[in-house]
């Protein structure tokens, strides 16, 4: 399983991240996340993201 990103972190790998529900269900949203770069707040509390499509 990999690794759940909690918002404010620095993004390790570039690409798609899906925003995964506080009970590790998915919600179908994704956000494009930029090497280096700070995740952005989750729409909602509890809420992290997970590396779905890493950039080529």
């Amino acid at each position: 399983m990999r690794k759940i990103l909690k918002s404010g972190e620095r993004v390790p790998i570039s690409g798609q991240y899906e925003i995964i529900g506080p009970r590790g269900g998915r919600t179908g949203e994704e956000i494009t996340g930029v090497k280096r770069k700070i995740l952005p707040p989750t729409p909602k509390r509890g809420e992290g993201y997970r590396l779905v499509d890493r950039t080529k």
